[in-house]
């Protein structure tokens, strides 16, 4: 991979050096994972659509078919420089379901502007039909998210995912919004039981871990049944996202390869190609509700914390749901279904 291929575009349409890399990104991973002819038969297919301001920079449609399917999965990422691994790792992580489960995927560069222009980004997605729509970003909670929970991210039928979060004890929005699948963050390791493998919560430091806890704005929803938090409480499910034992991501703008990357960036387009696999979610519902109807379908995940709370499964693993891992981590698609 010759990354010097890919020369900067104008920002007024779809990025022809964006557009590069992932075609560049498609290719290896076709001819690393030795992926059959059928799964990426349908090439790429670009759609441009521009958000609520002139800083947004538009949505991408990347569809990769196999037979028959096309269901489009969108993942946002910023068009500068210090997202692009994170976005390496999202169109990884969503390549997997699309080249495996016959569900397309889509990334959609976006500046690091006004969350307003992330939040039309996902209306952007679903009008385009997204079903699955992945968000690897996040702030502090603040009395007007209700509102843009309304605006951007109440889509009913649509898994629409968001990482938890990578500092710690904590809530961040939009996984805060009761109409997202929060994903929060574990260590994944090998081992000699009989799954393989170990996982406890994601916890580098006092500062470098899952987020989790209870919101500030956000009312419960009716699925959540935990007791220790009046509000909405993160996360609702997990998956890897500790960097130490992260995804591999081929990287051509700086890195000219791979390397090992972590973080609830990861975790959450997991949990959306998931989701893909699943299906398509039932109309009038909202997906994240899926995840406590099934809870025996996961790997609970009972070990590990992030800080010291109260009540103490706020940010401590523990059999059953917690805060910093939810039910647990995909064992299958089961639990992913209504």
């Amino acid at each position: 991979m010759d990354p010097s291929v890919c020369k900067v575009g104008d920002l007024d349409d779809v990025d022809p050096k964006l557009r590069c890399e992932i075609e560049q990104f498609y290719a290896k991973y076709k001819q690393d994972e030795g992926v059959p002819t059928e799964f990426g038969g349908g090439g790429l297919d670009y759609q441009a659509q521009y958000g609520a301001s002139d800083e947004a920079f538009g949505l991408i449609s990347v569809k990769a078919r196999r037979h028959a399917a096309n269901n489009p999965l969108a993942v946002f990422r910023d068009h500068f420089a210090r997202w692009r691994p994170a976005a390496g790792l999202a169109l990884a992580a969503i390549a997997l379901a699309a080249f495996a489960g016959g569900a397309a995927l889509g990334a959609c560069p976006l500046c690091a502007g006004a969350d307003a222009d992330l939040g039309a980004g996902v209306n952007a997605a679903v009008s385009l039909g997204a079903k699955y729509v992945s968000n690897s970003y996040g702030g502090s909670e603040s009395s007007s998210e209700t509102t843009d929970d309304s605006e951007f991210y109440e889509h009913e039928g649509v898994a629409v995912t968001a990482s938890a979060g990578d500092d710690g004890f904590g809530v961040s929005y939009p996984a805060a919004s009761q109409f997202v699948t929060s994903v929060g963050g574990t260590s994944l390791t090998q081992a000699s039981n009989a799954r393989g493998w170990t996982e406890s919560v994601w916890s580098t430091s006092s500062t470098e871990g899952t987020g989790s806890g209870c919101s500030a704005d956000e009312a419960k929803p009716s699925w959540q049944t935990d007791t220790g938090c009046k509000m909405r409480t993160d996360n609702d499910v997990s998956a890897v996202a500790d960097p130490n034992t992260g995804v591999a991501v081929f990287d051509t703008f700086d890195q000219d390869g791979f390397l090992e990357v972590g973080g609830t960036s990861v975790s959450s387009p997991i949990i959306a190609s998931v989701f893909a696999l699943a299906g398509t979610p039932a109309s009038g519902t909202f997906p994240s509700s899926y995840i406590y109807m099934h809870t025996s379908d996961l790997f609970d995940v009972t070990t590990g914390s992030t800080s010291t709370c109260s009540p103490s499964y706020l940010c401590t693993a523990e059999v059953g749901y917690d805060g910093p891992t939810g039910w647990g981590t995909p064992d299958g698609t089961a639990d992913f279904v209504s």
